[in-house]
Parts: C-alpha cells; structure tokens; sequence
C-alpha cells in the first residue's frame, strides 16, 4: 500500500507491504470555498458580534493587524489586502495602519521570508509591516495581571492602536487547543516573562492544556484574561484542508468569532478511532511547520490517544532548519543529561519557564507511552543526537520492523499529523443474542 505523508514542500511516499493492515486516518473532505477572495470580502461584511470591519474602522486613527509567523500556513495574500483596502476606503492612512508579525518567542521573518509570510507585495508597499520582540521591554505596555497572577506585558503597537485586529489559522493545538483568535496575542506580541508564565510546568502538566480541549484549558483562560484588558478586538479566522484550501473564513468579535470557527472545524480535526495501535505513523504536517525539530513535537502529541502503550510512533519531518532555538537545543541537552523524570523535576520547580523548555516537557507526554522514533533527511548529524527519540533510516523499513517485533500487523497512518486528532472510541460490545 503506499501512502504520501506531508512532508516539507511535499510529500514523502510510504510503500508499505501487503501484509500490514494499514488504516489512514484523515479528516472528512472539507467544503472548500468556490472564490476565496469573495469569502474573504464576504466575511468583512457579515460580522459574528461585531459591526462590519468598514463600519469599525470608521473613526479609527490608527490601526494595528497581527499575523502569525512563519511556523503557520496562513493564507495571508487573501486576507490582508482587503482588510487593508477596507481600512483606506474608511478613512485610514496607509501610514497609519501596521502589521505586526505575532513570533511570540520565535525568530522574526524577514526579507525573502518576510515577502512569502505577508503574501501580497502591495501590502508590504503600501503599510508598514513590523516584527514582534518579545524580548525588548521597551516594546511592551504593563496591562497589569490576570486571575492567576501572570503579569501581562503586550507590545505597545497593539495596546494603543484604535483598531485592533488579529487573524490566523484555526487548528488544533496541542497545549491551547486551538490555535488562533486570542492566542495570535497571546503568546503572539506577548513579552517574554507574560509567555515564560503561563507556559511553565504547571500549565503544561494540567491534563486539559492538550488538543481540541477549551473547557477548563488554564492556557484558553488566561489567554481570554489578557484579551478582557485590551477591549474591543476584531479577528480574522480561517480553517484550512488537507490541501491547504480554505474551508472557512469569518470576521467578528475576537472570543466569538474564533469559537464560531472551532465549531466548525472541531468535527472535521478530531477523528473517532475503534482502536489502538502498536505502530503509528505520522507527520510534522509538511511546510512550514516541519521546518524544525521543535515543532515538529506536536506531530508526537496528537495521536497519543489511539497509541496502545508500550507502542511505537513514528514521525517524519523535513526539519529544514534544524532543532529550532539556541534555547530549545538547551533544554535538549537537559532532557538527555537528567532524562525523563529528572528534567520534569527540574522544570516543576519554576515559577517561569526557561525559553522553549515547554516544548522539551510536551515530548515527555508521548515518551512515557511509547516509543518515538523519527524520519529526517535533513537533519544534521550533531542535531540528531539531540532529538531524544530513535532515528530511522528507511521509514518504510522502521515500520515493518516496529509491526513485526510487536506481532500486530496493524498499522495505524495520518499523513496530516497535528491537523488531525484521533480519539480512541471503543465499540461496544454487541449484546447477547444479539
């Protein structure tokens, strides 16, 4: 059988023998919008809690639009330039209106990434387009603290704009359940000590802190803390398919559009399952999230649920540029020196993170279930050593040899990885007689 695994730019085919009884597992086809650009003018004009974006702007001085970085396939040459051209025609100055990359802790885009980010080259002529440092104070604006204490220090270019808007992506996520919506502000133009608090160890040990979960999500609540200081946000939401197609894009109100389109897409990303399996196979969800090691932890994550323990997952992931952050290779080097328990130990103890050691505390979760391996022809020798999990040659040749040492041909494959949650959903029995 062979199944194509997104991978960087691409795919990556998996033959895999005859003997194996493969089960893929992929969302329902999505409806995919027939004119994106009409979806997108529609949805300015239809809000969800909101006025409609020309009647908001009207009035406004100066207006500030968050995107997400690199690490997120948003298909921003859709949707800025009407949001912009929709900020003109109200009565704006182009001077007056900033895009402000949302990094969070990650690296800026610039240049040639920076072009491929924003998607339309009359946005970058025409409005300024700026990169978010969590790390310079003076950026930031002292909001004061959320219900569990966090101090909440936002860039200032977002606080003080008249009309704020944030867009994104809405997909699961592995700590915040969904991403997009209040998480494209926070972490997205969070400072550093607000993200290094609310991503410590004990909100990334709390069992709801994991995908598709909102409810009792103590990540979901201080993100919804911080927006409640801010005021009135608009937000841009789209869903995407497996072929990165828009599925949904709306405008409103920041809290309720976003939940209008995790409904939306809730049904499709979560997949019940009948049951577990000794050997996985998944993705990092090819470009741009396979770029790096890192993130490519939240491919190990999300089919936790349907991995029979003491099981085997594998993982392919380009990893283009490496582990990710000097800080993230630290917390690595942890991970290896203290192992499993004595890194959890270690972390537990803080009151802030050290950058990036969350993610290090996310692979903990499959760890302790399985086995991890991981396929990467792009991944440096010195870095390999540093991911803590096996590394495979042959990916088709890992599988069988994961399914045969543990005597089950089943396997289970998702060639989206993250985009797509399995839930075990055992089947009853059937009833006597029946």
């Amino acid at each position: 059988m062979r199944v194509e695994l997104n991978y960087g730019r691409g795919t990556l085919p998996l033959e895999l023998p005859d003997d194996l009884a493969v089960t893929v597992i992929r969302k329902a086809a999505m409806p995919v919008v027939v004119d994106a650009e009409a979806s997108v003018r529609a949805a300015l004009a239809t809000p969800v809690g909101s006025r409609t974006l020309m009647e908001e702007a009207r009035g406004c001085r100066t207006a500030c639009i968050l995107i997400c970085d690199i690490t997120r396939p948003v298909p921003n040459g859709l949707l800025l330039p009407p949001i912009v051209r929709t900020l003109i025609d109200a009565g704006l100055q182009p001077a007056d209106i900033r895009v402000l990359v949302a990094t969070g802790l990650h690296r800026p885009n610039e240049g040639a990434e920076l072009e491929e980010l924003v998607g339309s080259a009359w946005v970058l002529q025409t409005v300024r387009v700026e990169n978010h440092f969590a790390r310079n104070d003076a950026d930031h604006v002292l909001l004061g603290k959320t219900g569990s204490g966090t101090v909440v220090r936002l860039d200032r270019r977002f606080v003080e704009a008249d009309l704020k808007i944030v867009t994104g992506l809405v997909e699961p996520h592995f700590m915040a359940g969904y991403s997009g919506g209040r998480k494209v502000i926070a972490p997205g133009v969070a400072h550093a000590e607000t993200i290094t608090t609310f991503h410590n160890a004990r909100f990334m040990s709390h069992p709801q802190a994991d995908n598709c979960v909102l409810d009792g999500n103590p990540l979901h609540r201080e993100q919804l803390d911080i927006v409640d200081m801010l005021g009135k946000i608009l937000a841009v939401n789209t869903v995407i398919d497996e072929e990165r197609r828009i599925a949904l894009v709306n405008y409103g109100e920041v809290v309720a559009s976003h939940l209008d389109a995790v409904a939306f897409v809730r049904s499709f990303a979560q997949v019940p399952v009948e049951r577990r399996f000794k050997t996985i196979v998944t993705s990092a969800a090819g470009y741009p999230l396979d770029k790096t090691y890192y993130q490519t932890v939240k491919g190990m994550v999300s089919p936790m649920d349907i991995l029979e323990p003491g099981g085997n997952l594998l993982i392919a992931s380009e990893c283009s540029e490496g582990m990710g952050s000097p800080e993230y290779v630290e917390a690595q080097r942890r991970l290896l020196a203290l192992g499993a328990d004595g890194f959890y130990q270690d972390i537990s103890r803080k009151t802030h993170a050290d950058i990036d050691e969350w993610q290090t505390q996310m692979q903990l979760r499959p760890m302790r279930i399985g086995t991890l391996h991981l396929y990467s022809h792009a991944l440096g020798g010195a870095d390999r050593a540093l991911t803590g999990v096996n590394l495979v040659e042959s990916l088709a040749a890992a599988v069988k040899q994961c399914a045969d040492a543990a005597r089950d041909p089943h396997v289970a494959v998702i060639p989206e990885g993250p985009y797509v949650v399995p839930v075990f959903r055992a089947v009853a029995p059937a009833a006597a007689g029946a």
